[in-house]
């Protein structure tokens, strides 16, 4: 009886306490959406304040350069405006990946689980939120994503790390299981910061090495609805796999093959490597793309305007739902095009694949497409203002699509971008991270007050 009473006043106490709120610096809403900005408004401003310290630091970084650091770890994105192995301590480099971690599992995730794990159910307040954070099919509950993300998640990391450690030992490489731990992390939660000046150049050539993180990067980029439905495929009967999945991994593969193809044969700088290693550099850096993990093994400053224009393109497009990567997502592309396709050929139905679409689903899909595309082009516009006219206006096309979805893939112009500049990529890359539909809501719902309507015509 006593073990029973004091496990039902621990509930009562965590089910009272919101890590959340604490975090939001005691802000709270019924707004789910605005509660998620003013989590990660608080993390970042946590963040930043950690990165501020002296123990954090080789050198003397200003603010806004830890602010944008802090800003790019929670986001996953991997833009740095300082050199992670050089210029912070082991405890900044902590801190960066305590971010990463935070912002691939999703803030509301860890404190759901555990919160799940005493008191075996979650509250509206969290169901809420945790809806704002990931999208899912309406057949997948809440509680058994949040016990499988967790699971995911820490399964690939701890994996990534026992293959890489003993390697990395081996090859004689400074801090082997550290070093192993944070590219594990940062590749899973697709946010390509690396410990190496030289990010993973150094390892361009290195078969088992890119193997490795390019598995890690592929599975967060295409998420957990991929992995839980992969998962019963093979431990329940009779298990199909959903539309969902299916659209995922054919987008996910036509992209990629063919921005790998492009790369191999049509990229001047990667013509001096051998077939077998440009097949490697080539799939790396479209994976790098493609799925917003943002590392490279070469310098893309070197790459032609068409190749930069293809990365764009497929970080643009960008990852997958419910995943830890950023972009427009691979779905969402599939929606459009359906949309497209049907109403072209003057069908009522928007289907693909055999399948029909909800209308609510090809609505929020160019919703996010039409909203998504504004925000980058407002951003490559304040950028274009901001940088010296002198810059090429493709490599500030490149670096806002790289913010916006998370990517973190440079082409040089990031070390000598301009206050204004580096403002904006840190408001872009926020974005990117709560999502535009989210920052959408927050931003227009007071706006959209009741009002008289009439009915009238608008020739398009």
């Amino acid at each position: 009886m006593k073990k029973e009473k004091l496990k039902s006043t621990v509930q009562k106490c965590i089910l009272r306490i919101n890590p959340e709120k604490i975090i939001s610096l005691g802000f709270h809403s019924s707004n789910p959406q605005k509660q998620l900005v003013i989590g990660y408004l608080g993390y970042t401003i946590l963040g930043t304040l950690a990165l501020m310290l002296p123990l954090a630091t080789k050198k003397d970084i200003s603010f806004i350069d830890n602010l944008f650091n802090a800003v790019s770890a929670l986001s996953t994105t991997g833009l740095a405006t300082a050199d992670l192995a050089n210029d912070y301590t082991f405890f900044g480099q902590l801190v960066i990946l305590m971010l990463i971690q935070i912002g691939g599992l999703g803030y509301m995730t860890l404190s759901s689980f555990i919160m799940l794990r005493i008191t075996h159910h979650l509250g509206n307040f969290k169901n809420n939120m945790f809806g704002a954070q990931f999208s899912f099919p309406e057949d997948m509950q809440n509680e058994t994503m949040i016990k499988n993300i967790v699971k995911f998640v820490f399964f690939f990391e701890i994996g990534g790390t026992l293959l890489l450690y003993p390697y990395f030992a081996w090859k004689g490489m400074d801090q082997p299981l550290w070093s192993a731990l944070f590219h594990s992390i940062s590749a899973f939660c697709t946010a390509g910061f690396s410990i190496y000046s030289d990010n993973l150049v150094s390892l361009q050539c290195d078969y088992y090495a890119n193997i490795i993180i390019i598995i890690l990067s592929y599975m967060g980029a295409m998420g957990f609805i991929m992995m839980t439905d992969i998962l019963h495929k093979f431990t329940r009967k009779n298990h199909c796999i959903s539309f969902t999945t299916k659209v995922i991994i054919c987008i996910t593969c036509l992209l990629s093959l063919w921005s790998t193809i492009h790369l191999f044969f049509f990229e001047p700088s990667l013509q001096q490597y051998d077939v077998d290693d440009r097949i490697l550099i080539s799939l790396f850096q479209s994976m790098s793309a493609m799925t917003t993990v943002g590392y490279n093994t070469v310098d893309l400053s070197n790459m032609i305007p068409i190749s930069l224009l293809i990365l764009s393109l497929a970080m643009y497009i960008g990852a997958s739902p419910s995943g830890t990567g950023g972009g427009l997502k691979s779905t969402t592309l599939s929606a459009i095009y359906a949309y497209t396709k049907n109403k072209l050929g003057l069908r009522k139905n928007v289907s693909l694949m055999n399948h029909i679409i909800p209308n609510y689903r090809v609505e929020s899909a160019i919703t996010t497409f039409v909203f998504y595309s504004f925000i980058l082009f407002i951003g490559i516009y304040l950028m274009a203002l901001f940088e010296p006219t002198d810059t090429d206006f493709l490599k500030i096309i490149f670096e806002a699509s790289s913010a916006l979805a998370t990517a973190g893939l440079s082409c040089g112009i990031l070390s000598s971008a301009t206050l204004g500049s580096k403002i904006i990529l840190i408001i872009l890359m926020f974005i990117g991270r709560i999502g535009v539909i989210t920052f959408g809501n927050v931003l227009l719902r007071r706006s959209m007050k009741r009002k008289r309507l009439k009915k009238d015509d608008l020739i398009v």
